[in-house]
């Protein structure tokens, strides 16, 4: 069988696997990243799948491919009513949570391999890198378990942790590139240097992203191309392009790609909601095959040897530096309570992001760059087991996450011509509207309950039709702020 043959089979069945292994994922709790992870191990662990993987560029460039599809479907999916409330958190936990958490876990890395590490020793320029690595927590994993999870958290603090975690990738980049050099080049840079180096990366990056965007923006609203099927392949080499365009001129890119995606979620333009359904699902498509490749770059035998130095640097940063960071930053908060700060911390999820960042050592041939990415693959893997898989318990014991009435996206398309959306409600148990005729519930005019599915049968509404529980609404809005009022008089949310 020939080579490309042989690739395309084993590529092919590992994607179905891991895709099949998100049903196991869902029923033992377990994220499905973790799992995808595994399979990667698996494939290249020479007693069973025996795949000879090494190539740290093709995982690093597909990693920044995948990591910038995720950051622009975030962005999009992200509405600045949302954020607005929590922006001056966000930035707080993105730029000075990510420096508390480098050099904790850096002086920490530093310390306990002086005394434990044994034939690991890192000097304290390495425990830095290692420290800035894993400092921020990953936008894959904290969409992908908040989202599937359905969690409805209060106070804001679904959007703030999604703030953060597609914002801070920007202040642990420059922090790694920063200690990278230094090791490299083995020469101290001055303060002043260091912050002009930041300032520029945010500057280049944020004009970047602001202006393709708007760009981007103007170009949806008047191309009228043939085919829609077109739009999405549109969209995609735009993220590409303000990526790559973005680092070329020495920009934050991931600043950038973030941007593009927020200001055009904000705006309508056509064949929007097909679009972002394309970015949802490439998504998911290259993060399984990202954690796949990323897997198969690990050697099983050698997370043992470093397993003692990689839990413990991993319970450090789950209990100590991340709480710290979080507390320290947040300290002038006056709208998050103790138990807000402490699920906070908790939600330090490491990803996809830390092992990418992992593989710049590798290419550059640093000293330990294969010990690195081996305690960093062991932490990834530690904080999602463990954190991934006790969000949502832990949540409901701080008494943080409130049921709500399930959301769908109905079947029913309507034309981009059409200035309305439907949407379909689901009348938990909790809704002060059951009971109540339609005509009662006073809904705002510029929403209409146009069908009623309840028990399999469907129901044409009338305005002395009486809402039950478990009722299916099918409802017609003029927009998305018409959403909120339609919840709050259906007694949903208060």
């Amino acid at each position: 069988m020939n080579l490309p043959e042989s690739l395309l089979i084993a590529g092919s069945f590992l994607l179905f696997l891991s895709i099949v292994t998100t049903r196991l994922s869902t029923r033992l709790g377990i994220p499905a990243l973790i799992l995808f992870l595994l399979v990667g191990m698996a494939a290249g662990h020479e007693k069973l799948g025996n795949i000879d993987f090494h190539n740290p560029m093709a995982a690093q460039l597909l990693g920044a491919i995948t990591l910038s599809l995720i950051l622009f479907t975030g962005g999009i999916e992200t509405e600045y009513k949302h954020i607005q409330p929590i922006l001056w958190n966000g930035i707080l936990l993105a730029t000075v949570g990510i420096l508390i958490t480098t050099f904790c876990v850096g002086i920490f890395t530093w310390g306990v391999t002086k005394l434990w590490g044994g034939s690991i020793q890192f000097t304290l320029l390495e425990g830095l890198l290692m420290g800035s690595i894993v400092a921020s927590t990953d936008a894959a994993a904290v969409f992908s378990i908040i989202r599937s999870k359905n969690m409805n958290l209060k106070a804001n603090l679904s959007p703030l942790l999604e703030l953060e975690s597609g914002s801070n990738d920007t202040m642990a980049w420059f922090l790694m590139l920063l200690f990278k050099t230094l090791i490299i080049t083995q020469q101290a840079m001055s303060p002043m240097a260091a912050l002009f180096t930041f300032v520029q990366e945010m500057v280049v990056g944020g004009l970047a992203g602001i202006i393709i965007g708007r760009l981007m923006l103007l170009l949806l609203k008047n191309l009228q191309l043939a085919n829609r099927s077109l739009y999405p392949g549109l969209i995609l080499a735009v993220v590409i392009f303000t990526y790559s365009g973005t680092h070329f001129l020495h920009g934050n890119a991931f600043l950038a790609v973030y941007l593009v995606g927020l200001i055009l979620g904000n705006r309508d333009f056509p064949h929007k909601k097909s679009i972002i359904q394309f970015c949802e699902g490439v998504s998911w498509l290259m993060q399984i095959i990202m954690f796949i490749m990323l897997g198969l770059l690990v050697y099983p035998n050698k997370l043992l040897p470093i397993a003692g130095i990689g839990m413990l640097l991993s319970m450090f940063l789950m209990f100590i530096a991340r709480p710290l960071s979080v507390f320290l930053s947040l300290c002038f908060s006056r709208t998050l309570n103790f138990n807000h700060k402490v699920f906070i911390s908790w939600v330090g999820l490491r990803g996809a992001v830390p092992i990418v960042f992992a593989t710049y050592p590798l290419l550059d041939n640093i000293d330990k760059a294969g010990i690195i990415y081996h305690i960093v693959f062991f932490i990834v893997l530690t904080s999602i087991l463990f954190q991934g898989t006790t969000l949502s318990p832990l949540a409901k014991w701080l008494d943080l996450e409130e049921p709500i009435a399930e959301e769908h996206t109905p079947s029913i398309q309507l034309s981009q011509e059409v200035n309305s959306e439907l949407i379909e409600l689901i009348v938990p148990e909790h809704a002060t509207a059951i009971g109540k005729k339609i005509v009662q519930l006073s809904l705002p005019e510029n929403s209409l309950i146009v069908l009623i599915k309840r028990n399999g049968s469907f129901i044409i509404p009338r305005g002395d039709t009486i809402v039950t529980v478990l009722d299916l609404l099918m409802i017609m809005v003029e927009d998305r702020e018409a959403i909120d009022v339609v919840k709050e008089r259906l007694g949903i949310i208060h």
